[in-house]
């Protein structure tokens, strides 16, 4: 004869109750996580994917505090009070679009910038380079392309540009227009010099430009060798083999998830042998790709890929 155990067995009504009062405090649990999520943290999700249905750009993956305060910047530039009201004119108006995007592309560069980089590139990366009969040179993110021409310049001074070419690319057409027609203010020249002077230069930095009213204008010297076009490190794929890849200062914008995807874009882009620069901030730990490395230099972030 088979004996019941009672306490594996509950009534119906008892089983309703149990299932009765979990449902609310599933409801209301949910009801709270509804409610910490601001107006506008709802606005700035659907601004996003809606910028990237409409013109392909996905800045849904970006570091969220800087990638707010652009749009707030953005927002106040249009005299808009609402990340709604930004979304409206920028879905339906592509300058407008344009505008935004010169706004939250990451403009924050100057030549010879961080002059202790260009001092190590100088001393570890270029006799290796001496060795390659042709170099392809990409910087990922060029913004305006001053760091572009700091390298233009290092080249030439190192006997190197004659077999270089070098592939300026961002996002920002309107950056990129301003590269490569090679024209920067004058009065940030003072400023450049003294970069330049402390990144080894070894020669007179106003020898590389002319300067017309309150613009430099560089020589085209430097220029014949760059190729300007338009790349988004988010959504666009590789397109060449390169010797060298400088991304400084671009992925610390990213949240861990796109700077996992850049890294891959970045490691397959690069020849074996070939060096990775990336910025003070950033790093190749915790990515996949940090056995592949080998560091020249751990304080300027310079390394070179060994498989």
């Amino acid at each position: 004869m088979k004996t019941r155990n009672a306490g594996l067995a509950l009534p119906p009504r008892t089983r309703a109750q149990i299932t009765f009062h979990r449902g609310p405090a599933r409801q209301l649990t949910r009801m709270a996580e509804i409610a910490k999520t601001s107006v506008e943290d709802i606005e700035l999700s659907l601004f996003l994917e809606g910028i990237f249905r409409r013109y392909g750009y996905d800045f849904r993956d970006y570091a969220p505090a800087s990638l707010q305060r652009r749009i707030r910047k953005c927002m106040r530039d249009e005299q808009l009070h609402t990340v709604s009201a930004l979304q409206d004119r920028v879905l339906h108006d592509p300058a407008a679009m344009q505008r935004f995007l010169h706004t939250v592309s990451i403009d924050v560069t100057a030549m010879f910038r961080d002059p202790t980089f260009y001092c190590a590139f100088r001393q570890r990366v270029v006799p290796l380079l001496r060795s390659q009969p042709s170099l392809r040179i990409w910087h990922a993110g060029c913004a305006a392309g001053e760091e572009v021409y700091s390298m233009a310049i290092l080249l030439q001074e190192e006997g190197l540009s004659e077999r270089s070419r070098l592939y300026a690319t961002d996002m920002n057409t309107l950056g990129l227009d301003k590269g490569k027609a090679g024209i920067f203010r004058l009065k940030a020249m003072q400023g450049y010099t003294e970069n330049y002077q402390k990144a080894g230069g070894k020669r007179s930095f106003s020898e590389y430009y002319s300067a017309r009213y309150d613009h430099a204008i560089f020589q085209d010297s430097l220029k014949q060798n760059i190729v300007w076009a338009e790349h988004n490190l988010v959504t666009d794929r590789s397109f060449n083999e390169f010797q060298v890849i400088l991304c400084r200062n671009v992925l610390i914008y990213f949240n861990q998830s796109l700077q996992k995807r850049v890294h891959k874009l970045l490691y397959e882009s690069l020849a074996l042998q070939g060096i990775l620069a990336l910025g003070s901030k950033e790093t190749l730990q915790f990515t996949p790709y940090a056995d592949c490395f080998e560091s020249l230099d751990d304080r300027e972030k310079i390394f070179r890929k060994v498989k």
